[in-house]
């Protein structure tokens, strides 16, 4: 009897506390609530001056995927018919060893490579939102099986990277 007490005790609390959590919650909405200034959006050409060619197309198809998948914008296929515009400029890819083999410590084995994009966005009557915003994606990368294929393989992920930290920067107002 004691026990069958206490698991409806038990029982009675988890359910208060059930609906305690899920009326806190259900006025919570994702982002910042703000309203943005703009409502459609040009992403430009991506432009590149660093040296990592293979870059410029693959960065530039990420940059429209995740703003079309996040939505809170509409892309078009002209300045002239967005509300903003928006030019991402590579400018600069490097590599920084972390790691050194045990068996040569003048190799690495272990590199952080770094992407950085310059970002600028313009609104229609001309007012810059931001200008030359500096936005870095970073991942590590073991390169045992060979360093340019090491790269290249990593080079999707840092566009992905990238593009997310570019569409936080854009449309994230707080």
């Amino acid at each position: 009897m004691k026990f069958r007490a206490l698991s409806l005790t038990s029982l009675a609390l988890l359910a208060v506390a059930a609906v305690g959590i899920l009326s806190a919650c259900s006025h919570y909405t994702l982002g910042t609530g703000a309203k943005l200034a703009f409502t459609s959006l040009y992403i430009a050409p991506v432009d590149s001056t660093a040296a990592v060619p293979q870059a410029r197309p693959l960065v530039g198809a990420r940059l429209r995927e995740v703003f079309l998948r996040d939505g809170r914008v509409k892309l078009v296929d002209s300045p002239s018919a967005a509300d903003a515009v928006l030019h991402v400029t590579l400018v600069g890819y490097r590599r920084e060893a972390t790691v050194a083999s045990q068996s040569d410590p003048a190799r690495a084995r272990k590199f952080n490579l770094i992407l950085t994009a310059s970002c600028d966005l313009t609104l229609r009557d001309g007012t810059v939102l931001f200008s030359k915003r500096k936005i870095e994606a970073q991942r590590e990368d073991y390169v045992d099986l060979g360093q340019l294929q090491a790269e290249y393989n990593m080079m999707p992920h840092l566009a992905d990277l990238l593009a997310n930290s570019v569409l936080h920067a854009t449309l994230d107002v707080w």
